[in-house]
């Protein structure tokens, strides 16, 4: 099958595809609750006569379509669940589930490989070896793609590669962008209880003051990334929250923080971590508190092979030429993609989305997040031909 052939039959289906990405949106589930979509997913598989897991990571499903001749095994990916937002727009398929969006293109990511399964169903007598299917929950934070290969997502067969598309507000429909090597950060997350004394307002002296502890901890926690992470290195140290009290005239005894440490370098994600406990635990002693650090691994960095960028980019290359392809951006966001390309070579790309009549992009994990759906078809092109050019080779 050529690449023509392929991108005619990606439009042939784009309505179909719309339809799914449509009817999804409507009723978005949240992570592990995806239960709706995914008896979606595995009746849409089964009637493609595609082998189907349910129940995978919880609620995640795996299809299996074995090529009628022997050969490599490659996975492709798409998420399934929604974020916790309260959709702001007028749209005809708008979520019928109050605040809850999918607010991330996980509908058009399950739509559009919904629709890769048809297109390779059909070739399936000319198909070497065997393509998986991964439709998984919990992505948003969930580690979902961990639960599912703990599960045996990777083996019988055992995955060859690995490809995944996730849509790109920042870039227009008809662009598909490219990076080898880090292209989204490790995320972790902390909490520092900070206990101090609590008093009346008007006699500081007689407390131990959280909130000021607190406050001055903030301050500190940026000196780490500015003071001790080289400069050619990206990392970011951010509180998002930070809560103590209840009135204005007492001093309270404990005060919360909460927030995000996110980086590329495994080696400079240990040394935030510990320089975190280090300095939080000076700076409380040293303005008689004390303070206690909970710290919590998240995903790991997403590092694309140059192998599967390299095939991603010729398999587009061909289907749209080579002015379609273009560079990504690093990105300090996470994916839990990053646990299947840690055991496999593969890679994620992005599908731009943009409409080129918006004068802003419509971002990701917004309340306005939307897509120009003549993309829908391309990212079903590029995940078939990215397949069929893996296994053919």
């Amino acid at each position: 099958m050529t690449s023509a052939d392929i991108l005619v039959a990606a439009r042939d289906l784009a309505a179909d595809v719309v339809a799914d990405r449509r009817d999804i949106h409507r009723h978005p589930e949240l992570k592990f609750q995806e239960h709706r979509t995914a008896a979606l997913v595995a009746e849409r598989l089964e009637r493609l006569g595609i082998e189907v897991t349910t129940g995978v990571g919880k609620t995640g499903v795996v299809g299996l379509l074995r090529g009628a001749r022997p050969g490599k095994t490659v996975l492709l990916r798409a998420d399934m669940d929604a974020l916790p937002i309260e959709e702001q727009s007028d749209i005809e398929y708008r979520s019928e589930n109050p605040g809850v969006m999918h607010a991330c293109g996980h509908d058009g990511h399950t739509a559009m490989l919904l629709g890769v399964a048809r297109l390779l169903g059909d070739l399936r007598s000319e198909l070497p070896g065997c393509v998986k299917f991964m439709f998984q929950p919990g992505e948003e934070g969930g580690a979902g793609a961990l639960r599912m290969i703990e599960q045996g997502l990777l083996d019988n067969p055992t995955v060859d590669a690995a490809f995944a598309l996730h849509v790109d507000a920042l870039h227009y429909a008809g662009e598909v962008a490219l990076r080898v090597g880090p292209t989204m950060a490790a995320v972790d997350d902390f909490t520092i209880q900070v206990r101090g004394k609590g008093g009346h307002a008007a006699r500081p002296h007689l407390a131990v003051d959280p909130v000021v502890v607190a406050a001055y901890i903030v301050t500190a926690l940026q000196t780490i990334v500015s003071r001790e992470v080289d400069p050619m290195d990206q990392a970011v140290v951010t509180v998002g929250s930070l809560v103590s009290g209840t009135t204005f005239n007492v001093i309270p005894d404990t005060a919360t923080l909460k927030g995000t440490v996110r980086t590329y370098n495994l080696e400079l994600r240990g040394h935030l971590e510990r320089r975190i406990g280090e300095l939080v635990a000076g700076v409380a002693a040293g303005m008689r508190a004390t303070a206690e650090v909970q710290y919590f691994p998240g995903y790991p960095p997403l590092m694309n092979h140059e192998s599967g960028i390299d095939l991603v980019r010729e398999a587009v290359t061909e289907l749209l030429g080579a002015d379609a392809v273009v560079p990504k951006e690093q990105v300090m966001g996470a994916e839990d993609f990053s646990y299947v390309l840690q055991r496999v070579p593969g890679a994620m790309f992005h599908l731009g989305v943009r409409d080129r009549s918006w004068p802003e992009p419509r971002p990701i994990h917004s309340s306005s997040f939307d897509m120009n759906e003549a993309a829908l078809p391309v990212g079903v092109a590029a995940m078939a031909a990215t397949a069929l050019r893996f296994l053919g080779g």
